[in-house]
């Protein structure tokens, strides 16, 4: 009998070391807020439900991918795995070979009719290493009470610039990107010609002129949380963010803000795979990237988050909002009503500018 208890106890002991041995803890990287939210619900969770031997680590460090990886590249020691990142960082990362390059076809699920993920990504594939997930607008928020502004509602992003019709303070992300093409549009250029502008030095120094007429007035934010608060604070009059957060804000949260349209910024959003990964977080990450980003759950996050999906096959089952009800179609960026004037962000550009011209935003700021 001893035996027999010994012999059992043996084997459960085994059992646990192998089931903790096994265990792999993947850590993703995004940005936190209502859009860290709709990744958890709509993909991470139910993986984990999937995969019990999984756990999945949540780091809101994004916005410092590119610098991050670089360091720990450099260190041999690569803790992140599977990573959300901008178009142009992902697109620099790839040119550095810090990201994995992804063979779409074998590595991703086609879409429920057999379309090809290569086709069903279509034109949104802009690298090699970046997988989308989903088209998202940087644009503006605005209290609707703001006393100073005697009842007016701006219709141009320009009233960013109008501290006499639309006073109080602004926020504006800390980095170029954005900033200076709104500012080169209010300046008198056209959407569609502002990179050529922004392509010479006298072009970048007119940008940051016209920044300089409010700069005073500017909180500067790094966290996509950030604006949403200070609007909800009452802490800004106007102020930048993703139109996803802002939906948030105004529908669930139901804070006195509206939507500014006016030439919001279009970007992608969407996954990489760090190089250096070991084995065993290698294989489960890439069977995460396979799950998040096949048609349902493309769609499914919609659910959560008024971002447009970036698989076609997605976009006819985007339904309603999981908990107040309603359709989320006429609150994505891509709705014909929001995109009568838009900037076309330029992945390339950026990636091949970002360095120089980050160096002189910063420098910019400091003075």
């Amino acid at each position: 009998m001893r035996h027999k208890k010994f012999v059992a106890a043996l084997s459960a002991a085994f059992a646990l070391s192998f089931s903790v041995a096994s265990a792999i803890e993947l850590t993703v990287v995004s940005w936190g807020g209502a859009y860290s939210k709709s990744q958890i619900n709509a993909y991470h969770n139910p993986f984990m439900e999937m995969n019990p031997d999984v756990t999945i680590i949540h780091d809101e460090s994004a916005y410092e991918a590119v610098a991050k990886l670089r360091a720990m590249n450099e260190a041999g020691n690569v803790t992140w795995d599977l990573v959300d990142a901008v178009a142009s960082d992902a697109i620099r990362l790839c040119d550095e070979g810090l990201a994995m390059e992804i063979d779409f076809d074998s590595m991703l699920e086609p879409a429920p009719d057999g379309t090809s993920a290569t086709e069903d990504f279509g034109d949104l594939i802009v690298s090699d290493c970046f997988v989308p997930q989903i088209v998202y607008s940087t644009t503006f928020g605005y209290r609707t009470d703001n006393a100073g502004w005697g009842g007016k509602e701006p219709t141009s992003v320009c009233a960013i610039f109008d501290l006499e019709g639309f006073p109080g303070k602004r926020s504006l992300e800390k980095r170029p990107i954005n900033n200076l093409e709104w500012a080169l549009y209010c300046d008198g250029v056209p959407l569609s010609e502002v990179y050529d502008v922004l392509s010479s030095p006298e072009g970048v120094e007119r940008a940051l002129a016209k920044l300089d007429t409010i700069k005073d007035e500017v909180i500067w934010w790094s966290a996509g949380a950030d604006t949403p608060q200070l609007l909800a604070d009452g802490e800004i009059a106007i102020g930048s963010t993703y139109n996803g957060r802002l939906f948030s804000l105004i529908e669930e949260k139901k804070v006195p803000v509206k939507i500014l349209w006016d030439a919001q910024a279009f970007d992608l959003d969407g996954w990489i795979v760090p190089v250096g990964l070991p084995e065993d977080r290698l294989a489960k990450t890439l069977e995460l990237l396979r799950f998040a980003t096949d048609t349902q759950r493309l769609a499914d996050q919609a659910k959560y988050i008024s971002y447009g999906p970036a698989r076609k096959s997605s976009a006819p089952l985007v339904g309603k909002h999981h908990e107040l009800g309603i359709d989320m179609a006429p609150h994505m960026p891509t709705d014909p009503a929001n995109a009568a004037n838009t900037l076309i962000y330029d992945y390339r550009w950026w990636s091949d500018y970002r360095d120089d011209i980050d160096a002189k935003f910063q420098a910019w700021l400091a003075k």
